[in-house]
């Protein structure tokens, strides 16, 4: 599921490792089978975040381009200063994923 999500963000294999916190060697065997590969504690919450974050950019856009381009477009707002949200993220900081996902579902109450 994750994969798929980092797929339409247009998200490279190194940017997919980060994010999820897989090595290398394990990522390839993710990408194969998913079932074949264990996720530990940090992982599994990692893609929690980027369902979550897909969740919330599916409730605050109805434009496909919108949902799926959000994480890399140029974003202004404090915080991104600039950044797209995946560069943020592809750092491979937990912290950073949290923070990304806050200011994203911060979006659906009209925060920003």
């Amino acid at each position: 599921m994750g994969n798929n999500i980092l797929d339409k963000w247009g998200c490279s294999a190194a940017q997919k490792q980060a994010i999820l916190g897989i090595p290398k060697s394990s990522f390839h065997r993710y990408q194969k089978d998913a079932s074949t590969v264990s996720l530990s504690s940090d992982q599994l919450e990692r893609l929690s975040y980027l369902a979550n974050i897909h969740q919330a950019l599916r409730m605050v856009f109805s434009n496909p381009d919108n949902v799926y381009g959000f994480m890399a477009m140029v974003n202004h707002n404090p915080y991104f200063n600039g950044r797209t949200p995946l560069s943020i993220i592809s750092t491979g900081n937990f912290g950073a994923l949290y923070e990304v996902f806050k200011r994203i579902d911060s979006m659906r109450s009209g925060q920003w």
